[in-house]
């Protein structure tokens, strides 16, 4: 099986620029959700390119899928807790009593989550590297 890590850490990366785009925009449920994705995608491109294959969407436990492999810290899995908790809520209005997602994300929120799934980021950039 040919080496899709480049491609998954590329989408990473670009899942990221939309975050912070869609954070400028003011819409920060997008900016978590894409947040989120982008550190799940950076992820499991350092499975691939251990060659492995990471399943689920839960970033807090792929990070710790790989803690045998590479030092993992504390940061990093806190990081990863809160990134998780954007999958769903982010994209269905049933995830609140009432309202959508739209009424309920924040830019502080938005920056957070940007911010948590850049440390990710950097850290899969340097596995790779490795």
């Amino acid at each position: 099986m040919a080496d899709r890590s480049g491609d998954w850490f590329a989408q990473a990366q670009r899942d990221l620029s939309h975050a912070v785009d869609a954070s400028k925009g003011g819409h920060f449920e997008w900016a978590c959700f894409s947040a989120q994705q982008g550190a799940e995608k950076a992820v499991k491109a350092v499975y691939l390119h251990r060659h492995g294959e990471g399943w689920g969407h839960s970033v807090l436990k792929l990070l710790e899928g790989l803690a045998d492999h590479v030092s993992v810290s504390t940061d990093l899995l806190d990081a990863a807790r809160a990134l998780d908790k954007h999958y769903i809520p982010t994209r269905y209005p049933n995830g609140f009593d009432q309202g959508f997602p739209g009424d309920y994300y924040t830019r502080k929120e938005a920056g957070e989550a940007i911010e948590y799934a850049r440390q990710i980021i950097e850290f899969c950039q340097g596995v790779l590297r490795g």
